[in-house]
């Protein structure tokens, strides 16, 4: 080959190369939402929730798993309640500590431990964005874990429904507060949740609510956050989503440090409350991120994620 024509083929292939980062690097837009959800997860299995004496003083242990009812296997509840209701003395197999065991009951009996058993998870949380372009849906900035088995449970579906905020119990220093709130179970599921990672939950998001979606915005990297003024999108009250400041205080690895400087919010709330996990930071018209924590001994202060690393995160 001469000369020449080596440089013809090569200089294509750089107009290429040239061209390509573009597009693939095109600002990325999302939906901040800010809106309280409830989260339900339905369980692989069906577990004991609390620790429980028997007739025969036989503890059932809070995590083990019910697997038969004499020869039906359960994995809901609702086999459960079947099962208990076709015999009288039944032979429970349960699986605790890693070990199977059965365990004889009484119907009567049986009929009492059932108010003991769950097969989901609930919980309360914050939607934080919508993808206008995929329809996926991120929310709470965290993993959901579950309280009995004090792990990330394993579950096969999820679902996330609209929730209002009823009351709010104060954080104070040392004390967590939290949303007092109920799902919207009259209206239809807004999504499923399809992951549960350390970075929050995912899912699709389906076409039940009723308000009008705000614009999308562009998403801000932990490069070109700034410290000082912000804002959180969240609801304290009904299902009203409000807009209140704070001061971003320390970028660092795709984290963020925050107070809230909002008179309202710290009169309303003391700070950052249980529930809120997910909730939207809105920086310069840009998205920043979502609160993920906040600081036990000093509840006016925060922490949160950017949403680019929980955006990786969720494929």
């Amino acid at each position: 080959m001469n000369r020449r024509w080596r440089q013809f083929v090569i200089l294509p292939m750089l107009i290429v190369l040239l061209f390509m980062p573009i597009q693939a690097f095109a600002a990325k837009k999302l939906i901040p939402m800010g809106e309280a959800i409830g989260i339900q997860l339905q369980l692989s299995h069906v577990f004991v929730a609390h620790d429980v004496l028997l007739a025969s003083n036989q503890w059932m242990k809070g995590g083990a798993v019910i697997e038969k009812i004499n020869d039906t296997t359960v994995k809901t509840l609702a086999d459960a309640k079947q099962a208990i209701a076709r015999h009288g003395l039944q032979k429970w197999t349960i699986k605790s500590e890693g070990k199977a065991v059965t365990v004889d009951l009484q119907k009567q009996e049986a009929e009492h431990v059932i108010s003991f058993l769950k097969d989901e998870t609930d919980g309360v949380g914050t939607l934080t964005y919508i993808d206008p372009e995929t329809l996926n849906y991120g929310a709470l900035g965290h993993q959901i874990v579950d309280s009995t088995l004090q792990e990330a449970p394993v579950f096969r579906a999820g679902s996330i429904f609209l929730a209002s905020i009823h009351q709010i119990r104060k954080s104070l220093p040392g004390q967590p507060g939290y949303k007092i709130s109920s799902i919207e179970k009259h209206q239809e599921r807004l999504g499923s949740i399809d992951k549960n990672t350390v970075y929050g939950i995912f899912g699709r998001w389906e076409d039940s609510y009723q308000q009008r979606l705000p614009k999308a915005i562009e998403i801000m990297h932990a490069k070109d956050i700034k410290l000082g003024k912000a804002e959180i999108y969240t609801a304290i009250e009904g299902s009203k989503v409000e807009t209140f400041s704070i001061e971003i205080t320390k970028v660092e690895n795709e984290r963020l440090e925050f107070i809230v400087s909002d008179e309202k919010l710290i009169e309303k709330t003391g700070g950052i409350l249980q529930g809120m996990s997910g909730s939207p930071i809105i920086q310069d018209g840009r998205f920043v991120g979502a609160v993920t924590h906040m600081f036990v001994e000093e509840p006016k202060k925060g922490a949160a994620i950017t949403v680019a690393e929980m955006l990786r995160k969720s494929s």
